[in-house]
């Protein structure tokens, strides 16, 4: 027998900072509105929303245009005001972007050409002038990016999550959606705990909003393949060599940033990630495997195109995955003075990389809708940074009653 386990008028299908940021904003546009927010772990921010490297980014890196530039500016200010007003910790500790050799500069030239463009404050450092910012990094030039700040996510998350439950909504943890289907003038997610009927539902799932979408009815135009993105953390009387947050040069071949040493709100000095193929889409440790997840990232063709585009360097990051040394030197390239001992062990997030059939990267937003849904299939990072301001959008999509055709065109 079928438990019925409620009604609402939206039901939010995740509980990481997207899906708490859409659900504040619908609870914002209609107060009376009962909204439900549904998540399969006990708590918030249990995958990529507590487990990134708790970065408030600029907008630098991203096309001019594009919704992540857009977001990324917007999102970081209007996250910091989230902070001031619930007294998260926060610091705007700038951060540099670093040419280790001749060859980069152009490179470097064209990012800050980009970052003008989104109107990110940016300037260009000599030798002389990192030096005194970052006395432990050797470089040819550099960009210095001060807006870039630090924050906890999870407090962020916590938060959020707080001023939902004041606001009245639901929050159910411990919540599987197994299915989902229209149910007249409602639709209907099966879940573990009962069905719930809503007027519209959201999907935030991250890792599996693909299968969601799936389970709606909807055909996603990309697939989801998890890539792990492995720490190390800087033992604590080597802290002092990183200032605040030092980044390579990107190569615009790859679709990551390199690995790069970030410090975080506690005091920690992060070094990372690498980014290799998870054979299990919350598979935190190597050995982590799931048959489902690992089939359907290798039997996808859109993974084969990839590896085909980006072999070499690939195999580049499983090598630094394996060989602590291949890692160190990787470090060694932005801070000389490291060594194999100077660093240890310090976790892996999973990135839900959205994979086009054609081996290309989703490198923007994506949003699909249903029938009675709005499915979130893409919101690599600036996604934390971003969230609120991603809720705001999906939330004025949904009361507007159909979705906006450029958070696609703008991926496809």
């Amino acid at each position: 027998m079928v438990t019925n386990v409620g009604s609402a008028d939206y039901a939010v299908v995740g509980a990481g900072l997207t899906g708490l940021a859409t659900a504040l904003a619908l609870k914002r546009a209609e107060p009376d509105a009962r909204v439900v927010v549904v998540e399969k772990e006990l708590g918030p921010a249990r995958h990529q929303s507590g487990r990134n490297s708790g970065v408030i980014h600029s907008g630098i890196y991203y096309k001019p245009g594009s919704l992540k530039a857009k977001f990324s500016v917007a999102g970081a200010r209007r996250l910091l005001d989230f902070c001031d007003e619930h007294g998260i910790d926060y610091e705007i500790c700038g951060k540099v972007i670093v040419a280790t050799d001749e060859g980069e500069l152009p490179r470097l030239a064209a990012l800050e050409e980009r970052a003008r463009a989104n109107g990110v404050d940016v300037r260009r450092l000599t030798p002389d002038e990192l030096r005194e910012r970052e006395p432990a990094v050797r470089a040819v030039a550099a960009l210095a990016i001060p807006g870039t700040g630090i924050v906890s996510f999870p407090q962020v998350a916590e938060a959020m999550l707080r001023v939902l439950l004041e606001a009245g909504a639901d929050v159910r943890f411990d919540t599987r959606v197994t299915g989902i289907h229209n149910g007249g003038a409602e639709i209907v997610a099966e879940t573990t705990r009962g069905d719930l009927s809503a007027r519209f539902l959201v999907n935030c799932a991250g890792l599996h909003a693909d299968r969601l979408a799936r389970l709606d009815g909807v055909v996603p135009p990309a697939r989801i393949v998890p890539f792990r993105g492995e720490y190390y953390v800087l033992r604590e009387n080597k802290r002092h060599l990183v200032h605040n947050l030092v980044y390579p040069v990107p190569d615009p071949a790859f679709p990551f940033l390199g690995v790069h040493l970030t410090r975080a709100i506690d005091g920690s000095v992060h070094a990372g990630p690498n980014a290799v193929l998870s054979l299990k889409r919350e598979g935190y440790r190597k050995r982590d495997f799931n048959l489902v997840d690992a089939l359907s990232a290798t039997t996808y063709r859109g993974f084969w195109r990839l590896a085909a585009r980006h072999g070499g360097e690939g195999m580049r990051e499983v090598h630094r995955s394996i060989s602590k040394s291949a890692f160190v030197r990787s470090l060694q390239r932005l801070v000389p003075e490291l060594d194999r001992e100077d660093v240890e062990p310090g976790g892996a997030g999973v990135r839900a990389q959205a994979l086009l059939p054609d081996g290309r990267l989703a490198d923007d937003f994506l949003i699909v809708r249903g029938t009675r849904s709005l499915h979130l299939l893409n919101a690599p990072s600036p996604g934390a940074t971003s969230s609120l301001v991603i809720g705001e959008t999906l939330a004025q999509q949904i009361r507007d009653g159909s979705a906006n055709p450029t958070l696609q065109s703008r991926t496809l």
